[in-house]
């Protein structure tokens, strides 16, 4: 926004980074990806960072409704299971009936998971967030809170304001587009990262063409296969929010931290079974000052990625969530890990991954 709070247009925005970047003294340096995609390992308290590429290899397990956590700069995967036995209890409360206002934005982590409710709810075609909390969660981007501006590294108020709003849109684009989550390849959100990031680069381009453990698309994109799964209704529940600081070489860092509940049922017609697949995902990037880094006008960078999935598909790497629904689960058994409340925001990303360390499968509290 710019002065008084207007607006800022996509062309004054980018205009404004050209100039910046121009007529400076010394070359501005090119980001390095390995150097910037980099975070403290989850199970060491030692503080050294590792490249973004290194990985733990996670046990392969059969899953019902599963879990996972992925993290391409160490690439854990974590995959739980549901506990049929529990299938009624999952869905408590929920949009029909009774159905609770609203919730507004979340401005600062909660220090406790959603309530579950007694009732047993099952979703259905009409009401596919029944029984769960993202009942009361906002729709698509207004689920996600955002920041107010203040005059952070290279940037003023005015400028600060748009990099949160550029970073929401990439998170549309990623994670909330219609054609992305149909399986389409996810251009606009692709275009807003920095070409000169060439690990990232080559990282999305073979992410996309052979995906892999290590190569992952889902760690940045919501995608399934239109030919297995179809979305049920236009609504995608989010809870989240946006956050800001000063990064490297005077950069503003953004972190965006978002869940993302996708009502789905099987492709085929006449099955009209509904089950949710839950993503939540950090995603760090930074807005660089061109006087410094090489970077496209209305591009960032990426610092680091994190990911968790319940019931999107159990260590596959098809580059699309795979979730299951009633027969598949009751022909799988129970895993062995941790419980997990998909809905519970009140733990840090890195906290959660931490707690999970190497295990298989385990059990998903609701769904």
């Amino acid at each position: 926004m710019g002065k008084g709070g207007e607006s800022i247009p996509d062309e004054e925005w980018e205009r404004f980074l050209r100039e910046a970047g121009a007529g400076t003294k010394g070359a501005p340096e090119e980001p390095s990806a390995r150097a910037r995609m980099v975070t403290r390992r989850l199970r060491e308290d030692t503080g050294r960072p590792e490249p973004w590429r290194s990985h733990r290899p996670a046990r392969r397990q059969g899953s019902k409704v599963w879990y996972a956590v992925g993290l391409l700069v160490t690439a854990a995967m974590v995959v739980v299971t549901l506990d049929p036995g529990r299938v009624a209890g999952w869905f408590g409360g929920g949009d029909g009936g009774g159905e609770s206002a609203p919730l507004a934005a979340e401005s600062q982590r909660p220090d406790q998971p959603p309530p579950t409710e007694a009732a047993a709810q099952l979703p259905t075609m009409e009401q596919p967030f029944r029984g769960s909390p993202a009942a009361r969660w906002g729709d698509g981007t207004a689920g996600i809170g955002m920041p107010e501006a203040r005059a952070t590294g290279w940037m003023g108020k005015g400028q600060v304001a748009r990099a949160p709003e550029k970073t929401r849109g990439f998170l549309a684009a990623s994670s909330l587009d219609p054609g992305v989550l149909r399986g389409e390849r996810p251009r606009k959100a692709i275009a807003v990262i920095n070409p000169h990031q060439r690990d990232v680069q080559d990282f999305l381009a073979t992410a996309f063409r052979a995906p892999s453990r290590e190569n992952d698309p889902l760690l940045m994109f919501s995608r399934f296969d239109r030919t297995e799964v179809r979305l049920v209704g236009d609504v995608v529940k989010t809870r989240g929010r946006i956050t800001y600081r000063e990064g490297e070489r005077g950069a503003v860092e953004v972190t965006t931290d978002v869940t993302y509940v996708y009502p789905v049922a099987p492709a085929g017609a006449g099955i009209d079974e509904v089950a949710r697949t839950i993503v939540r995902r950090e995603v760090v990037m930074s807005w660089d000052d061109p006087a410094k880094v090489v970077v496209e006008p209305g591009t960032f960078s990426l610092v680091s990625y994190k990911m968790d999935i319940t019931n999107g598909g159990c260590d596959t790497f098809t580059g699309y969530l795979t979730p299951t629904f009633s027969a598949e689960r009751a022909a799988t058994r129970p895993g062995d890990g941790p419980e997990v409340d998909p809905y519970d925001r009140s733990t840090s990303m890195e906290a959660r991954m931490r707690a999970a360390g190497d295990a298989g499968c385990g059990t998903a509290t609701r769904s």
